[in-house]
């Protein structure tokens, strides 16, 4: 592909023609107590500090089938070591896989059934406990332990709905803290919180149907009140195909914004890499004549001015060739933007073989500083090359740089196939990288450990009672009431909406006054720190006190920063301190107040404009601010 469009130059139509379809994944952290399968506290936010490290090594085990999971094996290729720091207030022994699970989190569970009904999904009669396997040792027992909750459920869309293929509630993993050649480094404070994962079906068709439809997913979790918030909290992945493609999942997408240009960029890398099948099966490459030949070249690179290939040798590594017949100019194929088919192949060789240090490969069809042309010649020559082949280098210690050549042979294979399925990882500039082969069924298997649990009727009963209210249709009760469709929305999904249902029902006020009130000035003001003693009792009682003493609406502000500010007034101490007037009063203050100020020789508008100034600053909330303007109008004309 000559150039990867943009996302803001790409139609709809443009991604109807590739066939691109998207579902997602998402993660959200409940906030409950306990852990899910153990009785540590949860503790928020994260800390750095911790009390000791653990050593493991992992290997695949076989599945209840007797197969091993793909990404098992590919895992187990690393070698990698896994450091464990953790921390003794919120890990124990059962993260450590050295005790059997307690019994499911009770809360966790409660909570994770409200959500799957708010989706609308088939609650299942009993939860069976499953281990899946995780070998990257993102979760120091080899396994994640998770549950299915419900099925085939939806979600409104615009004109159409959104599927939801299932809800589950599973343990968190670790956070990664490094990873380096063989090392990789876990944080376990996040180990065992209690998470449910909601999977649609492949309905989106355009990258900001994606993320649009993941706002919903993200709001419809909040409205119960009963999640995590903060960076970490709630993560995305995002599983993409095209026609002809295959389906890829881009793991770890901390913030929605980022999904439109994660989407496009890997349909559009999906579409590359058809069109280098294409190009291959052009020049006759099937599975079958395939040839990749790889050759120890240390010595002839021995000499070379190439700084990373030089270090290496210095540091007694060694350099294999791989020749991939057939195959000159593949690697230079656009995939991505300022990315080539090259990075598909560094990518592996930095994952499987640890071969972390940047540029781990080079090519002899590459543009730029490698080789110089005398050494690429010997090469070639020493290794059969033709004219129609590329050669690839690669370096590292014996067992890496043989393991490094055997992935860049199977890559290329790869690409005979057009798309593998994948996971891969969401990169900040909106691209995405290899991170390992997406794992498969027979990566699951029952837990032995946990017995069924009846999720009964009377239980279910009792989570309706008092389940959430669905953000659509707490937006369309809010468009009833009066706001805007725009501000029934913002308030359906606010923090604040609880306290704007107290407050509209009271109908003390408009609903649209206090909604703009909660959504507008005072929000700025707690975010600026200008309302420390802020909350919602706090305000209810000044919008009581206020109304008691009919005051204007426009004074609700102005009391709100009496009682919630620094001052920390009382209601009526905030009423009297004002001097909250009744309208005829006022109306005979402001024209007493006019009769004193001096007109100066400016034409009306201004004058206008200096005027209200000056008497919104004295008066300010003592009447409705388009019955001030009119006095003032008045004065000026």
């Amino acid at each position: 592909m000559a150039q990867i469009p943009k996302l803001s130059e790409t139609t709809p139509d443009d991604y109807a023609r590739l066939g691109m379809k998207s579902g997602l994944e998402i993660h959200q952290q409940l906030a409950t107590r306990k852990k899910l399968f153990c009785r540590c506290p949860v503790v928020r936010p994260y800390v750095e500090e911790y009390d000791a490290e653990i050593l493991r090594h992992m290997r695949p085990t076989l599945s209840e089938l007797g197969e091993y999971d793909g990404t098992a094996l590919m895992e187990f290729k690393t070698k990698k070591e896994i450091i464990y720091q953790i921390r003794n207030e919120t890990v124990c022994t059962y993260e450590m896989d050295d005790t059997p699970p307690f019994e499911l989190n009770q809360e966790a569970l409660d909570i994770a059934l409200e959500v799957t009904m708010l989706l609308g999904c088939n609650l299942v009669s009993e939860v069976h406990i499953a281990r899946k396997q995780y070998l990257d040792g993102s979760i120091p027992t080899g396994f994640q332990r998770t549950t299915i909750l419900g099925v085939d459920g939806s979600i409104p869309y615009k004109d159409r709905r959104i599927g939801i293929r299932q809800l589950g509630l599973e343990e968190d993993a670790c956070r990664e803290v490094s990873d380096v050649g063989h090392l990789r480094t876990y944080r376990t404070d996040r180990l065992g919180f209690a998470l449910i994962e909601s999977v649609t079906y492949p309905d989106m068709r355009t990258p900001q149907e994606v993320a649009e439809v993941a706002q919903i997913l993200r709001w419809l979790a909040r409205s119960t009140g009963k999640m995590h918030t903060g960076i970490g909290a709630g993560r995305q992945d995002v599983n993409v195909s095209i026609e002809g493609g295959r389906r890829v999942e881009i793991k770890g997408v901390s913030r929605i914004r980022a999904i439109p240009l994660l989407v496009h960029n890997e349909a559009f890398r999906q579409a590359a890499l058809l069109e280098i099948k294409a190009e291959l099966e052009r020049r006759g490459i099937t599975a079958a004549s395939f040839r990749a030949d790889v050759s120890n070249v240390t010595e002839l690179v021995a000499g070379t001015q190439y700084y990373p290939i030089a270090k290496a040798l210095r540091d007694k590594l060694e350099a294999r060739a791989v020749v991939l017949r057939g195959f000159r100019g593949i690697l230079t194929w656009r995939t991505q933007p300022e990315t080539t088919f090259a990075k598909e192949i560094s990518d592996r060789v930095r994952v499987i073989a640890c071969l972390t240090r940047l540029p781990n490969i080079a090519h002899s069809d590459q543009e730029g500083e490698t080789l110089s042309s005398t050494e690429w010649t010997r090469i070639k020559k020493a290794t059969r090359a033709g004219d129609t082949d590329t050669v690839v280098l690669v370096w590292g210690d014996r067992r890496d740089v043989e393991t490094g050549a055997g992935e860049i042979a199977l890559r290329a294979r790869e690409a005979i196939e057009g798309v593998p399925n994948e996971t891969r990882q969401a990169l900040p500039d909106g691209t995405n990288g290899f991170e390992r082969i997406l794992p498969g069924p027979d990566r699951m298997y029952p837990d032995t450990d946990l017995p069924p649990l009846a999720v009964t009727e009377e239980r279910i009963e009792r989570i309706r009672a008092t389940m959430a209210e669905r953000p659509w249709d707490r937006a369309a009760r809010y468009e009833g009431l009066g706001l805007s469709r725009e501000t029934a929305g913002l308030m359906s999904r606010a923090p604040e909406r609880f306290l704007f249902d107290r407050l509209a029902g009271a109908k003390a006020y408009p609903p649209r006054a206090i909604a703009g009130l909660l959504l507008g000035r005072a929000r700025h003001l707690r975010r600026r720190g200008a309302l420390p003693r802020f909350d919602d009792e706090r305000f209810a009682e000044t919008v009581a006190a206020a109304a008691a003493a009919k005051a204007p609406v426009e004074a609700l502000l102005a009391l709100v920063e009496k009682t919630c500010g620094a001052e920390g007034l009382e209601p009526a101490a905030a009423i009297a301190a004002l001097d909250i007037k009744q309208p005829a009063r006022a109306k005979k203050e402001i024209a007493a107040f006019l009769e004193k100020i001096e007109r100066p020789a400016i034409e009306r508008a201004k004058l206008e404009r200096h005027v209200m100034g000056l008497v919104m600053e004295k008066f300010r909330g003592a009447l409705p601010g388009k019955t001030i303007a009119e006095i003032v109008s008045a004065f000026a004309g």
